[in-house]
C-alpha cells in the first residue's frame, strides 16, 4: 500500500518541493535551485518560453534514470515460473505449412500458420473481397420479393376491403388533410420515373408517416404486393416504434401486420412481401452486412438525414455504390427543408420536391420579451481569476468570450435603448454576460408564468443534457408550485428505457397541464400533438472530437438556426403556440445556419470497422466520398487505435478479432471484453460492464444525497477501487432482487434506476446471443455455470476489461481535497469525475488506472476509473517489449513506465504472451468453447494465476510504489 499520509495530509506544493530537490540534488543551467516555502513547486525564476519546457524535459529526464537505476525488479516465484514453463512445454496448437503460400496474397499469408476451419474460409473471403464482387454475388441469390400471383391478389383484395371499414375511412380522413397528402400523385409519378428522390418537407407535413404509405397503397392496389417491401430509417429508437404504432393505426390494423419495426433490442416484424419496416440506420446496415444488394427491399427511405449523424452519412455514401447495380431499387431520401439540395447535388443532381408544412401560427419571444415579463436579475459574473498570468491560458479564453459578448450585445442594447420598447432593468440584465449561462431558475420561472397566465395546453421545454432535465425536474417538484392534480412532469433523454418514452405520447386527463423536460430527441420525427408551449434554452449537447488533442468533449454549444426552427416547429400543431426562446435576437444573429455533420466530431473506430466488413477497401478512400469527409489526422487516430486492439493489422486488413467486432453493435474496445469473458469463462460481470459502458450506468444522484448516494456506490465496489466492479455487482444484485420481487426496495436502497438496469439485463442476454451464434458459449443464457466459472475472480475481471481498454492507462500522481489527480502521455494533468469511486481516495493498492471515458469539460475527466495491478498491465498490453539495459531487463509502456525485470521472468512472461497471443488467433479462427482440461485450459489457468498475483509478490510493494509516485511533472498550464 502507498503511505497513506503522503497521499492524505494536505502539505503545500512548497514541502513537496524541499523533499523533492534534497532526494534528486538536481540543478539547471548549473543554477542551485531554491524552493519557495507555501507555492506551488515550479521552475527557477528567470527562465522564459521554450527555457521553461526544457527545464521540465531534463528535470524528468534526470527523474526517470533515477527511478530506474533505483527501481524494484520484477521476479516470478520459483513455483509459479516452474509452473508456466511445464505448461508452455505441453501447449503447442497444430498449425500449417501449406507449399503454395508464396502464391497467396499477403493477407491469407499471414494466417497460413492457422489450420482451415470453415470460420478461416469465410474470413479469408471478407478480407480479400470487395463491395462490388459482393454485391454482384448477392444480385445472384435468390430474392424473398418474389412475384406470386396469387398473393398479389390476396394483398389487393385486402388493400380493397379496408376501404369499406368505418375505422380505416376516419384515419383516411384525417390522412387527407395533411399537405404530404396533397402531393401525393406527384411523389408517386416522381419515385416511378427516377430512382432517387429527394423529398423535403416543413414540420406537420406528415411526409414521415406518409410517404411510406403513398408507395405501399399504390403497389398494393396495381397487384405488386409481393414484390414491395419498404424499408424506412429513422435517427433514433423512440422514432422507429411511435411512428411504426402511428401508421398501423391509421392503417387500422395491429402492429406485425403490414407495419413493423425493428431496433437493437426489440423488434415486431411485419410480414415479408406488401409491408413497411421502420428501423433505425444501424439496423438497416446490419442488414446490409448479409445483403449488400438489399434484395429483400423494393424501396429504402432514409427519413431526417438533414440531421447528417454518422450512420446515415455511411449509409448515403454506401447506397451511392448499391444503386447503379440495383436498377430495381428505389431510394427516397427525406429531409427537412434545411439545405437538402446538398443532397441532390450529391446524388447527381436528382429531383427534389417540396411539402409545405401545416402548423398554426407561432409566436415567438426571445430574452429580452421573457425578462420584460418575469422580474428576474442574473448573477454578477464571476470576477477575472487570480493570478491570471499563471493560467494565462485560461485568461485569453475568458477575456476573448468576453471581448465577443460585448461586440455582439453593445450595438445590440443601444438600439433598444432608442427605440424604447424595453425598459432600463431589462436592458441592464441582457448587458450581463450571465445572462448567456443556461439559468434553470428563470426557466422554471418561465413555466410558473405560463401556467398561471395562459390557457391550456402541453409545455415542451428543452435542455442540454439529462442532468439538467433531472435538476429541472427536482426544483419544480419541489417548488410545490406543481401539484400532482394539476400537473403531470416527464422527463424525455435518448437513453432512457423506451416503455419511459412511450408515456409522453398519452394525453392527460382534463385539467391536468402535461409538462415534458427534453434533449434534442424531440426536435425531429416525434410528435406530441398536445403541446401548445415551447421553451427553448438555446443549448444542446454536442460531442466533439479535439484531433489534436485526441480527447472527446461533451460540452453545451449554442443551438443552430435548423435547430431552433425544428424546436419552434413542435409547438402550433392542435391551435395556435408560442415559443420561447432563451437567448436575445443578438445571439440570433449569430447561430450557425446548420449543425457540424456528427461525422466531423466523433470518433471513426466503428465506422472503419463497418467499413472493412463490407469490403470497401481503404478507409481514407471511402471516407473521401462522403459529403463532407472527416479530417485526415482523425482517421489515423482511429486506425491507430484498431491496430492496437489487434482489430486490423499493419496492412489495414481486418484480423480475425476485428472480424468477430465488427459483427458485434458495441464498441470495439467493449467487444473486445465479451469475446475474451468467453474466452476466459468470466460472462456475467464482464457483459454488466460492457453493457453498461456501451448503454449507460445506472447509478443516479439524488440532490442534496450525494454522499449517501457516494457511499452506495462505494459499497459496491467491494473494496476494488473500481468503478467497473460497482457496475458490476450493482446489477448482479438487482437481478437477484428482481427474482425475489424486491428489485423496486434495492434500486431506492442504492439510487439506482430501475428501468436502466432491466434493459442492461437484457442487453446480457443479448450479448450472449450473439456469442452463442458465433460459437464462442454453448448457451445463450450469460449466467450459465460453464460461462461463469471464473466470475468470482476479481483480478481476471478486472485485467480483461484492462485489456479491452487498453491503452487507456493513466497513472496516479497525488490526491487532493477535490479528488485524485492522474497523468496520462497525451494529456498530461488529468483528473478522476467526482462520480468516480476512487475520486475520494487517498490510498490504492497500485498507481495505475485504467479508463473507458475521457472528457474534456472544466478539466479533463476520466469519468470511470479501475485500479490495476502491475501483472494486470502485463497481460492487457498487446505486444511485449523487453529491452535489455545494463544488465537488466526492462519491459515498455506506452505510459513511459520501464519496469525491470529478472531475465528468467522477462523470458518467462514474453513467452506466455507469445503463448496467449497464439491461442487467441487460434480461438478467434475457430470459434468454440473453451476446454478447460486440455493443454489451452491449463495455458489460461497459468495467466489467470499471473494476474491475480499481487504487486508485492512479484517485488512491487507499497514502499516502491510511494517512491516512483510522482515521477511525472509537468508545467501545470490549467
Amino acid at each position: 500500500m502507498w503511505h497513506r499520509q503522503y497521499l492524505s495530509r494536505g502539505r503545500s506544493a512548497g514541502q513537496r518541493a524541499i523533499r523533492e530537490e534534497e532526494r534528486t540534488q538536481s540543478s539547471y543551467s548549473g543554477q542551485e535551485r531554491t524552493p519557495i516555502r507555501g507555492k506551488k513547486r515550479g521552475h527557477p525564476p528567470g527562465l522564459r518560453g521554450k527555457e521553461i519546457g526544457l527545464y521540465y524535459r531534463d528535470r524528468n529526464r534526470e527523474k526517470a534514470k533515477h527511478a530506474n537505476e533505483n527501481s524494484p525488479v520484477l521476479k516470478l516465484s520459483s513455483y509459479l515460473s516452474d509452473r508456466i514453463k511445464t505448461i508452455l512445454n505441453i501447449s503447442k496448437l497444430s498449425c500449417e505449412s501449406p507449399s503454395d503460400a508464396d502464391e497467396k496474397p499477403e493477407s491469407q499469408n499471414n494466417y497460413r500458420h492457422i489450420s482451415d476451419s470453415q470460420f478461416k474460409r469465410k474470413f479469408l473471403e471478407i478480407v480479400n473481397g470487395n463491395i462490388q464482387s459482393n454485391i454482384a454475388m448477392a444480385l445472384n441469390m435468390e430474392s424473398k420479393l418474389q412475384r406470386t400471383c396469387y398473393l398479389d391478389k390476396a394483398l389487393q383484395a385486402e388493400y380493397d376491403d379496408k376501404q369499406d371499414q368505418t375505422e380505416y375511412k376516419n384515419m383516411l380522413k384525417f390522412r387527407s388533410k395533411l399537405p404530404a397528402y396533397q402531393k401525393r400523385s406527384e411523389i408517386l409519378q416522381l419515385i416511378q420515373d427516377n430512382q432517387v428522390v429527394v423529398i423535403s418537407g416543413e414540420t406537420g407535413c406528415g411526409k414521415t408517416t406518409q410517404v411510406a404509405q403513398f408507395i405501399l397503397d399504390d403497389q398494393l392496389k396495381a397487384g405488386n404486393g409481393s414484390v414491395t417491401r419498404i424499408v424506412c430509417t429513422q435517427p433514433r429508437r423512440i422514432s422507429a416504434i411511435s411512428v411504426a404504432e402511428r401508421v398501423a393505426a391509421e392503417r387500422a390494423e395491429r402492429l406485425g401486420k403490414s407495419v413493423g419495426y425493428q431496433i437493437r433490442l426489440e423488434k415486431v416484424a411485419a410480414r415479408e412481401q406488401g409491408s413497411i419496416l421502420f428501423c433505425t440506420t444501424g439496423v438497416l446496415l446490419q442488414f446490409m452486412k448479409t445483403d449488400p444488394a438489399l434484395r429483400n427491399f423494393s424501396h429504402v427511405i432514409l427519413d431526417e438525414i438533414h440531421e447528417r449523424s454518422t450512420e446515415s452519412d455511411f449509409v448515403i455514401t454506401l447506397l451511392k455504390q448499391v444503386i447503379p447495380k440495383r436498377s430495381d431499387l428505389k431510394l427516397l431520401l427525406m429531409s427537412a427543408t434545411l439545405n437538402s439540395e446538398r443532397f441532390s447535388t450529391y446524388y447527381n443532381r436528382c429531383p427534389m420536391i417540396h411539402i409545405p408544412g401545416f402548423t398554426y401560427p407561432v409566436e415567438e419571444f426571445y430574452l429580452e420579451d421573457i425578462l420584460s415579463f418575469i422580474d428576474f436579475k442574473f448573477k454578477e459574473p464571476k470576477p477575472e481569476p487570480v493570478g491570471y498570468k499563471r493560467h494565462l491560458k485560461r485568461y485569453k479564453e475568458l477575456q476573448n468570450k468576453k471581448d465577443e459578448f460585448m461586440d455582439m450585445i453593445q450595438p445590440y442594447t443601444r438600439q433598444l435603448i432608442t427605440e424604447k420598447k424595453y425598459s432600463r432593468q431589462v436592458i441592464d440584465q441582457i448587458r450581463n454576460s450571465s445572462s448567456e449561462e443556461l439559468s434553470l431558475e428563470l426557466i422554471e420561472r418561465l413555466v410558473r408564468h405560463i401556467c398561471y397566465t395562459k390557457g391550456p395546453g402541453a409545455i415542451l421545454i428543452f435542455l442540454p443534457g439529462m442532468m439538467d432535465i433531472i435538476t429541472l425536474n427536482r426544483m419544480m417538484v419541489g417548488s410545490r408550485h406543481y401539484p400532482d392534480r394539476n400537473y403531470i412532469i416527464y422527463p424525455l433523454h435518448s437513453r432512457m428505457p423506451t416503455v419511459d418514452q412511450k408515456l409522453i405520447f398519452q394525453e392527460p386527463p382534463n385539467g391536468i397541464r402535461k409538462i415534458i423536460i427534453a434533449t434534442s430527441i424531440a426536435e425531429t420525427s416525434i410528435t406530441i400533438e398536445d403541446v401548445v408551449y415551447v421553451i427553448d434554452c438555446g443549448k444542446m449537447k454536442l460531442g466533439r472530437f479535439d484531433v489534436d488533442k485526441n480527447i472527446q468533449t461533451l460540452e453545451p454549444e449554442w443551438v443552430s438556426l435548423a435547430n431552433a426552427k425544428q424546436r419552434r416547429g413542435r409547438a402550433g400543431r392542435v391551435k395556435s403556440g408560442e415559443c420561447y426562446h432563451m437567448y436575445t435576437r443578438a445571439r440570433e444573429m449569430l447561430l450557425d445556419h446548420y449543425p457540424l455533420p456528427e461525422m466531423l466530431r466523433t470518433r471513426l473506430e466503428e465506422v472503419i470497422l463497418q467499413i472493412k466488413i463490407l469490403q470497401l477497401g481503404k478507409a481514407k478512400e471511402f471516407l473521401a466520398d462522403v459529403m463532407d469527409p472527416p479530417d485526415l489526422k482523425a482517421i489515423d487516430l482511429s486506425l491507430e487505435l484498431l491496430r492496437t486492439l489487434n482489430a486490423l493489422d499493419q496492412y489495414e486488413h481486418l484480423t480475425p478479432l476485428g472480424y468477430h467486432l465488427a459483427h458485434l453493435p458495441l464498441d470495439p474496445r467493449t467487444g473486445k471484453m465479451i469475446l475474451w469473458a468467453a474466452l476466459f469463462s468470466c460472462a456475467e460481470p464482464i457483459f454488466a460492464i460492457a453493457a453498461s459502458l456501451t448503454f449507460k450506468d445506472a447509478f443516479y444522484c439524488p440532490m442534496g444525497k450525494e454522499e449517501e448516494a457516494n457511499m452506495k456506490k462505494l459499497e459496491l465496489s467491494m473494496e476494488q477501487y473500481s468503478d467497473h466492479m460497482a457496475l458490476a455487482e450493482a446489477l448482479r444484485r438487482f437481478e437477484l432482487a428482481y427474482q425475489r420481487g424486491d428489485a423496486g426496495r434495492f434500486c431506492r436502497e442504492y439510487f439506482l434506476s430501475y428501468n436502466t438496469l432491466k434493459l442492461l439485463s437484457e442487453m446480457k442476454t443479448d450479448f450472449a446471443r450473439y456469442l452463442y451464434e458465433m460459437k464462442f458459449l454453448d448457451s445463450k443464457n450469460p449466467n450459465d455455470m460453464n460461462a461463469n466459472r471464473n466470475s468470482n475472480n476479481m483480478a481476471l475481471i478486472k485485467a480483461i476489461v484492462c485489456a479491452g481498454l487498453y491503452p487507456n492507462i493513466a497513472v496516479v500522481r497525488r490526491a487532493t481535497k477535490q479528488g485524485v489527480i492522474g497523468w496520462t502521455p497525451e494529456d498530461g494533468t488529468v483528473r478522476t469525475h467526482p462520480s468516480s469511486v476512487n475520486n475520494r481516495n487517498a490510498n490504492f493498492p497500485s498507481r495505475y488506472f485504467t479508463y473507458f471515458t475521457k472528457q474534456r469539460s472544466t478539466a479533463i475527466f476520466l469519468h470511470d476509473t479501475t485500479c490495476v495491478s502491475i501483472p494486470i498491465l502485463l497481460f492487457a498490453r498487446p505486444n511485449m517489449l523487453i529491452k535489455r539495459e545494463k544488465g537488466k531487463c526492462m519491459i515498455s509502456f506506452i505510459f513511459s513506465d520501464n519496469i525491470a525485470c529478472e531475465p528468467d521472468t522477462a523470458e518467462v512472461i514474453q513467452d506466455l504472451h507469445e503463448a496467449l497471443n497464439t491461442l487467441l488467433e487460434y480461438k478467434v479462427m475457430h470459434p468454440a468453447t473453451v476446454s478447460w482440461s486440455s493443454a489451452e485450459g491449463q495455458l489460461l489457468k497459468a495467466i489467470i494465476e499471473l494476474v491475480s498475483q499481487k504487486d508485492e509478490e512479484i517485488g512491487f510493494g507499497d514502499d516502491t510504489a510511494s517512491k516512483s509516485f510522482d515521477n511525472y511533472d509537468e508545467p501545470d498550464t490549467h
